[in-house]
C-alpha cells in the first residue's frame, strides 16, 4: 500500500489510516486490525509487514489527542455535549464533545460522531457540582464560552453546569430529551404492578423456554441499567406474541400447542395494559424523532404536538403527551429567534458505546490510557489528520498525559498485587545454558 512515509516511522499514511479506520469505524478490535491489513495488502498483491497491536493502540491514542489539543475556532454558537463515561475502580471520565450552531441549522438528521469535536478528556476519581464547574470552565480555552451545554441530569453534572450557566448567562442548559423520556417511562411503569408482574414472568420465559425447541418464543434479555430507556423491546415481543396466540391458522412450527400455551399463553392477561404501554412508547418514540431531527426552537411544540395527535386516546396517555408537550415548550424557548438548539445527547452515548466496545473486556480494569481514544472516534478521520498526528505527536507525550491524568490504574494494581515473586533461584534458572 504505497504512500507518503512521515520521518522516523516505518508505515506509510495510507496504511496507518486504514488500521485506525478499521478499528474506529468498522468493530476490528485493536489487536485484529494490523492482521486485517495483512490480508488486504496480500489480496491487492503489496506485500508489506503487518503493525502490531501496540503500534495500533498508540496510534488510535496519538490520533486522539491530536484532535483533542488541536486549535479549536473560537465562536459564540458552539454545543457542547457534557457525559461521564464510568469503568471499574473509582475513576471516571468526563467526556465534553461540541459543534458549531451553524453547522446544525444546514440540516435535519441525527448527528454522526464525525459530526463533533472532542473538547475534553477529564479522568477523575471524585467529581462534584464544583468539579465538573472547574472542568467546564477550562474548556472555555478551547472554543469559549459556549452557546448550549446539552446533558442528562446526573446531579453532579447538573450542579456544574448551572453554575457554569450562572456565571455566564449567555449560556443555556439543555435537558437531553431521552432521558427525560425515560425518566417519565420509569414514573409511570414504577407505579405499575403489572409492569413488574409482566417482567418477572418474562425473565422466568427466558430460563423456561431458552434451551427448548421453543427457543424462538423467548422475550428480549432486560438490562439492569438505564432499563427504563429499553423497554420498548419487551413490549413489542408481548405485542408479537399476542398476534401469534391471536392467529393460530397461520403457519406454525411443529410444536405442542399446550406446551406454547404454558410457555407464553401467560401474555394474554395483560392484553390491556400492552396497549397501554404501547401507546406511552409510542408518545416518547414520537417526541424524541422530533427533536433529534429538527432539534429544539420556537416550533418545537407544534412540530411534536403533531406528531402526537392521535396517538392514544388513553387518560394517562394523554397525560404523558401533556408533561412531554410542556418540556419542549421550556426547553424550546431557550432558544432565540431563527435559531435551533441541540435537544439529543444521543451521539455521546453512541460514541461510549464505540468506545467500550473498543475496549472489550478492559472494563473490569477500570480506566486506562485507551480513554484517549476517545478523541480518535470522533471528527473525521483523514489522511492530512493521520499525517498530523504522526508529526506533532510523539509516543512520549501521549504516554506522559496517561501518566499525569490516570495516574496508577486499576490494572496497574492489579500486576503489582499478583506478581509472581522472582526468586534467586528463578532468576538463575533463566541464565543461559552456556552460564
Amino acid at each position: 500500500m504505497p504512500g507518503e512515509i512521515v520521518r522516523q516511522h516505518q508505515y506509510s499514511v495510507p496504511q496507518v489510516l486504514v488500521v485506525v479506520a478499521l478499528v474506529v469505524s468498522s468493530a476490528t478490535s485493536v489487536r485484529s486490525a494490523g492482521r486485517a491489513l495483512a490480508v488486504i495488502q496480500e489480496c491487492t498483491g503489496v506485500v508489506l509487514e503487518s503493525p502490531s497491536w501496540a503500534s495500533t493502540r498508540l496510534w488510535l491514542l496519538r490520533v486522539g489527542y491530536y484532535k483533542l489539543t488541536r486549535p479549536k475556532e473560537q465562536a459564540k454558537d458552539w454545543v457542547w455535549i457534557v457525559d461521564h463515561v464510568v469503568q471499574s475502580g473509582q475513576a471516571k471520565c468526563l467526556l465534553i464533545v461540541g459543534l458549531r450552531l451553524s453547522a446544525v441549522a444546514t440540516a435535519d438528521g441525527y448527528l454522526a460522531h464525525g459530526d463533533v469535536e472532542p473538547i475534553a478528556i477529564c479522568p477523575v476519581t471524585e467529581s462534584t457540582g464544583d468539579i465538573v464547574y472547574q472542568q467546564l470552565a477550562e474548556a472555555c480555552k478551547q472554543t469559549g464560552v459556549p452557546r448550549e451545554i446539552l446533558s442528562d441530569h446526573g446531579s453532579d453534572l447538573a450542579k456544574g453546569i448551572r453554575q457554569f450557566c450562572q456565571e455566564h448567562p449567555e449560556t443555556c442548559f439543555v435537558s437531553d430529551i431521552k432521558h427525560k423520556v425515560a425518566t417519565v417511562l420509569k414514573r409511570e411503569l414504577g407505579q405499575e404492578p403489572t409492569w413488574q408482574e409482566f417482567s418477572t414472568l418474562a425473565s422466568q420465559t427466558i430460563a423456561r423456554v431458552q434451551q427448548t425447541a421453543l427457543a424462538a418464543l423467548a422475550p428480549p434479555r432486560q438490562r439492569r441499567k438505564a432499563r427504563y430507556m429499553n423497554v420498548g423491546e419487551l413490549v413489542v415481543w408481548g405485542g408479537r406474541i399476542l398476534r401469534y396466540l391471536d392467529a393460530p391458522e397461520s403457519p406454525q412450527p411443529d410444536w405442542d400447542p399446550h406446551r406454547v400455551e404454558h410457555a407464553v399463553g401467560w401474555v394474554r392477561q395483560y392484553r390491556q395494559e400492552l396497549a397501554q404501554w404501547r401507546q406511552w412508547l409510542e408518545v416518547g418514540t414520537r417526541t424524541e424523532q422530533v427533536v433529534k431531527t429538527h432539534g429544539l426552537s420556537a416550533r418545537s411544540v407544534q412540530q411534536v404536538q403533531q406528531q402526537l395527535s392521535g396517538v392514544g386516546t388513553l387518560p394517562r396517555t394523554q397525560q404523558m403527551c401533556a408533561e412531554l408537550l410542556q418540556f419542549v415548550s421550556e426547553e424550546g424557548a431557550k432558544a432565540k429567534g431563527g435559531e435551533r438548539l441541540v435537544g439529543s445527547s444521543e451521539v455521546i452515548e453512541s460514541i461510549f458505546g464505540k468506545w467500550k466496545r473498543l475496549a472489550g473486556d478492559h472494563p473490569r480494569r477500570g480506566l486506562t490510557g485507551l480513554v484517549l481514544a476517545l478523541g480518535a472516534i470522533v471528527s473525521r478521520t483523514t489522511a492530512d489528520v493521520i499525517k498530523e498526528a504522526l508529526l506533532s505527536v510523539p509516543t512520549k507525550t501521549v504516554l506522559s498525559w496517561c501518566r499525569d491524568k490516570l495516574g496508577k490504574t486499576v490494572q496497574a494494581t492489579r500486576r503489582t498485587l499478583f506478581a509472581s515473586p522472582r526468586t534467586a533461584e528463578q532468576k538463575q534458572d533463566q541464565l543461559p545454558l552456556a552460564a
